[in-house]
């Protein structure tokens, strides 16, 4: 698979660091229980499909990119910038 970096160009999957879903997951308080902080630290859902992820740019300009992706095909749909998605919804 090859991402586009939005400031390196094209490059081999293996220069990034897959970091997971894009979306913000729901933190515990302090007060939750083993069980509660188990499933935060450990389950993530696995699905088949679209996604959308987050990467670094780890064996390059170390930028933080949102990947859309296909998981069963591995087609990339777009790339851009994770600060660029921030300011977006600012």
């Amino acid at each position: 698979m090859r991402l586009t970096c939005p400031i390196c160009g094209d490059r081999d999957r293996r220069e990034f660091y897959y970091q997971g879903d894009a979306v913000a997951l729901d933190r515990p308080d302090g007060g939750a229980g083993a069980e509660t902080w188990d499933g935060y630290v450990h389950l993530r859902d696995n699905p088949a499909g679209r996604t959308r992820d987050l990467w670094q740019h780890e064996a390059g300009c170390g930028a933080w990119i949102v990947v859309l992706r296909d998981t069963v095909s591995h087609e990339v749909f777009g790339v851009e910038l994770a600060m660029s998605v921030g300011e977006a919804g600012a």
